[in-house]
């Protein structure tokens, strides 16, 4: 089954950890896999723009079936190999609403870290406002005291959707990640920063760690002040 997939990625990017997280609770390990440089570009490649157009990571294929935003194949995998690895949807109701919920808000979290972190990259000097920075900054310090809210309902040792991991965590997990990783205060968010302790060690997260993150665990204090 693996054998017949294929999915070229970027080291560090939410979105292909996501997958490469899917997979392993999904005991796929042994598929195909291309590691790309966004530095270099190789995403824009035409192998990559082959499989997805977008010239995004990313790219994945199973088969003759193309399943590239991150989300969607985190759901095809779990839905394909339903009865294989690790059950990632509850069966109880409340459970899988929450899970939905806290799964699709993921992306406005991301989005919100995104529109912090990657400011000055996204935005040409000339377009940059002061205004702007502090408005994203303000935007994200309420979305992640919303997270902490979350957890802090839940409990001591609560995974996103209840006590079980599911598919809420295989998706938000890497955005709290990256929230830690540039500087965001564990003393200021314990919730965030316990749920990140649970976590970090899950076989599935440590097989698929992004390896420059090992090379260097911290990247900058971006966030040290949100």
């Amino acid at each position: 089954m693996a054998e017949d997939m294929t999915l070229m990625w970027g080291s560090g990017s939410p979105p292909c950890w996501k997958v490469m997280i899917a997979l392993e609770e999904k005991n796929l390990q042994g598929y195909n896999h291309k590691l790309l440089s966004f530095e270099e570009m190789e995403h824009k490649s035409q192998e990559v723009l082959d499989v997805n157009p977008r010239g995004q990571l990313p790219a994945f294929k199973h088969g003759n079936n193309i399943v590239n935003e991150s989300y969607a194949a985190c759901m095809y995998l779990e839905s394909q190999f339903q009865s294989q690895g690790n059950k990632l949807t509850p069966d109880s109701p409340a459970e899988q609403a929450l899970m939905y919920q806290r799964m699709f808000e993921g992306l406005t979290f991301f989005q919100k870290i995104v529109d912090v972190i990657y400011y000055n990259w996204k935005v040409p000097e000339a377009e940059r406002h002061d205004s702007a920075v502090e408005r994203n900054r303000e935007a994200l310090t309420t979305e992640v005291k919303l997270w902490e809210g979350y957890l802090e309902k839940l409990g001591a040792g609560s995974c996103l959707a209840g006590k079980s991991f599911s598919m809420a965590d295989v998706v938000v997990f890497p955005s709290v990640a990256y929230l830690f990783r540039f500087g965001l205060s564990a003393e200021r968010y314990p919730q965030l920063a316990e749920y990140y302790a649970l976590l970090k060690d899950r076989p599935s997260i440590k097989a698929s760690w992004p390896p420059h993150w090992l090379e260097n665990p911290q990247a900058q204090d971006t966030l040290k002040d949100i």
